[in-house]
C-alpha cells in the first residue's frame, strides 16, 4: 500500500529541516520505504479534509491504506515497529529506544519550544528581555543532563535507533540560538545524525520543495 504524508506547501523555515515532516521522511528513508508527499497550504490545513486526518490542523499526517495517523512520535513509532532499521531486535533495547523517543519529545523538546515561543511569538512583549535568560537556563539544564547521558558514546544506547532520530531532530531546533555550540559532545552527536544518508535524502527532499519557484 502506498504511504502518503503531508508537508507544508511552503515551510516556515525555508526547507532547513526543522518542519516536523522531516522526522517522518527520515524514518521512512531509514526503513527504505517509498512514500508520496501531499503538500498543503496553511489555509488547507484548517479545512475539513485535513482536519479529518489531524484534528489540530498540523502537519505531518501519515496515510497507508485505511490507516491515518498524526503526531510525529506516533508515526515514527509505527514505522519502527513494522520495518527494520529503527528498533533493535532485543526487547529490552527496544524498550529503551522507545523511552528515548518519549524523552526527546516530552523532556527535551518542551523547553526548546518555549525558547522559540519567547523569541518569535512573544518577541514584542515587554517581558521578553527578562524571560529569555530564564528559558535559556532551563534549556541548558536539560542539555547538561542529556550530555551526561550520552557521554562519549556515538548514540544514546548502542546502535542508532528511533530514539536518536527524534532526539537529533529536536536538538536541531537549537542551532539558530547558538546554545548547541556550548555542548560540543551534543553538537557532534547531531552532526552524526545529519551525516546519515537517510537524513541527507530526507533533508534534500524537503529543501527541494521550498527551493522550487512559486506557481501562481
Amino acid at each position: 500500500m502506498t504511504i502518503t504524508i503531508t508537508a507544508f506547501e511552503r515551510s516556515p523555515d525555508g526547507g532547513k529541516g526543522l518542519a516536523r515532516d522531516t522526522r517522518v521522511r527520515w524514518a521512512l528513508e531509514e526503513a527504505g520505504l517509498p512514500y508520496e508527499v501531499r503538500l498543503v497550504s496553511f489555509r488547507a490545513m484548517k479545512e475539513p479534509a485535513h482536519l479529518a486526518l489531524n484534528p489540530f490542523g498540523q502537519i505531518p499526517t501519515y496515510e497507508e491504506g485505511g490507516l491515518a495517523l498524526f503526531e510525529t512520535g506516533s508515526i515514527v513509532m509505527h514505522i519502527a515497529e513494522r520495518h527494520p532499521g529503527l528498533f533493535p531486535p532485543d526487547a529490552d533495547a527496544r524498550a529503551r529506544a522507545i523511552t528515548w523517543m518519549f524523552a526527546a519529545l516530552n523532556t527535551v523538546e518542551l523547553p526548546i519550544l518555549e525558547l522559540v515561543t519567547v523569541k518569535f511569538a512573544e518577541g514584542d512583549k515587554p517581558w521578553k528581555a527578562d524571560r529569555m535568560p530564564l528559558v535559556e537556563d532551563r534549556v541548558r539544564a536539560r542539555l547538561n543532563q542529556l550530555a551526561a547521558c550520552l557521554g562519549n558514546a556515538e548514540w544514546l544506547d548502542g546502535s542508532f535507533t528511533a530514539g536518536d532520530l527524534l532526539m537529533v531532530s529536536v536538538l536541531l531546533r537549537l542551532r539558530p540560538s547558538g546554545l548547541l555550540n556550548e555542548f560540543p559532545g551534543l553538537a557532534a552527536y547531531v552532526a552524526r545524525g545529519e551525516a546519515r544518508p537517510a537524513y541527507q535524502r530526507a533533508f534534500a527532499a524537503q529543501l527541494a520543495i521550498n527551493a522550487a519557484p512559486v506557481v501562481n
